[in-house]
């Protein structure tokens, strides 16, 4: 899906559309209704990038049981365990 915005709009907020999509993945990821990894593809970052960005702003990062499991799968398959 694309979104068209009015160039006014970006005027107005005095913002990119880069960091208008910055601000909208770090709102959904703050509110839980988006991953980490959906919310760094949002903000057209790296995943480690937009995890800095949230520090940066003290937000938590959502890191549960279930996530640490499937790191520790992915780098097991990868030999880095």
């Amino acid at each position: 899906m694309n979104i068209t915005l009015p160039q006014e709009l970006l005027q107005a907020a005095q913002m990119t559309e880069v960091e208008l999509m910055r601000e909208i993945a770090v709102m959904l990821f703050q509110q839980e209704r988006i991953s980490l990894g959906k919310g760094a593809q949002l903000a057209l970052m790296h995943k480690v990038d937009f995890q800095k960005l949230l520090a940066s702003r003290n937000i938590c990062v959502h890191y549960d049981l279930e996530d640490y499991q499937a790191d520790i799968e992915y780098l097991t398959l990868k030999g880095l365990l």
